[in-house]
């Protein structure tokens, strides 16, 4: 157990960030499970990861769109089990913004929470990723590449945060490989709007496999991205049932 792996998951608590924690954690890796706030979610999770095997699961949190929320993050991290092998940046902001009405406080929010805290919390992880010879998988998106219409700023985020998989994939090599990932229609939207009746007729339109994916299909690409004999390093896969063929 002492010498099992250490992954740290940012927005970890539901959804794919969850589902992420549970297939690592069956593969035995020991989880740092990051949160913006203590959540009953994120609670949950740890207390269930812990009762399938003891200490293995930390909870931690932090708002990313913070330095000095990100530095102390990494620090907490590193003082949990000594180590860090892996960095899975899947936290991110999502919400509409209307050009001509986009607020200084929006462009902070969605670049701070997609680009923003990835980057310093990876910067701030290097020594300990270096010195395992680690990785790191972001979450992107299938917009980082065509923009989401009425999401100019989420997209411009997605699309940074691309561009910092292939820059940190060079400038980081060879100790730590850096990789992403980009989901389609993994998840109908939790509210029911224009946005979620969108995607709907988007599955079932331009989806080649007209049916949604799933959570685990994201933490199955994350557990074959971080396979220590990876020689992966620097790409962006789409798991989106061939939706980027036709977006």
């Amino acid at each position: 157990m002492s010498q099992s792996p250490v992954a740290l998951i940012t927005g970890a608590s539901q959804r794919i960030g969850a589902a992420i924690a549970r297939h690592l954690h069956r593969q035995g890796w020991r989880l740092l499970i990051h949160c913006r706030q203590p959540s009953a979610a994120g609670d949950e999770l740890c207390r269930e990861l812990n009762a399938a095997r003891a200490d293995s699961t930390r909870l931690l949190y932090a708002d990313l769109q913070q330095l000095s929320a990100v530095q102390q993050l990494a620090g907490d991290a590193l003082s949990a089990w000594q180590r860090v092998d892996a960095l899975i940046n899947n936290a991110s902001g999502f919400y509409p913004t209307a050009m001509g009405a986009v607020s200084e406080q929006d462009w902070d929010s969605l670049l701070g929470s997609n680009l923003k805290g990835a980057f310093f919390l990876s910067q701030a992880l290097l020594p300990a990723l270096r010195q395992q010879r680690g990785a790191i998988v972001n979450i992107v998106d299938i917009y980082a590449d065509k923009p989401l219409a009425g999401h100019p700023v989420y997209s411009i985020a997605k699309a940074g945060l691309a561009m910092m998989t292939r820059a940190l994939a060079v400038e980081l090599a060879p100790e730590v490989r850096v990789n992403g990932i980009a989901p389609g229609a993994i998840l109908p939207p939790m509210a029911s709007d224009e946005f979620g009746e969108l995607e709907q007729r988007n599955v079932s339109e331009r989806v080649p496999l007209q049916r949604w994916g799933k959570p685990d299909n994201i933490a199955d690409t994350v557990a074959f991205l971080l396979r220590s004999d990876s020689y992966i390093n620097g790409q962006i896969i789409a798991v989106d049932g061939g939706r980027s063929l036709s977006i």
